[in-house]
């Protein structure tokens, strides 16, 4: 299985990015995805997680401002970005909880990671 995530890049303040990522392999199943990110110095931190039934959750410093969706069909996930602030600037990652097979357990598995850039 490999994420394959794409859409970072350099925005001034207030502005909008996209950022989305498709899951390829062998998949049977994928239960939550979603999104870390990690700025220079400090620890990864959840963004936002979404659940394959829907269910949503995301971090109280980008509640309102960014929104998580996916599509099960093609396995992808999708972050809408606006109003960024400079403190938004990190290395986001996507990830994907997948099952292989039927009835098989579910592993994590990552993106590569894309750069977005927050000038103020």
């Amino acid at each position: 299985v490999q994420l394959q995530a794409s859409g970072g890049g350099l925005v001034q303040a207030g502005g909008s990015l996209r950022l989305s990522c498709a899951a390829s392999g062998i998949i049977f199943r994928i239960n939550t995805m979603g999104w870390y990110r990690q700025a220079p110095g400090k620890q990864r931190e959840i963004v936002a997680t979404i659940a394959s039934g829907g269910s949503i959750n995301y971090a109280g410093s980008v509640k309102g401002r960014f929104t998580i969706s996916r599509d099960n069909a093609k396995n992808t996930v999708a972050l809408q970005m606006n109003s960024l602030k400079p403190e938004d600037t990190a290395v986001y990652y996507c990830y994907g909880t997948v099952s292989p097979y039927s009835g098989s357990t579910y592993s994590t598995y990552w993106g590569q990671g894309t750069q977005v850039t927050v000038s103020s």
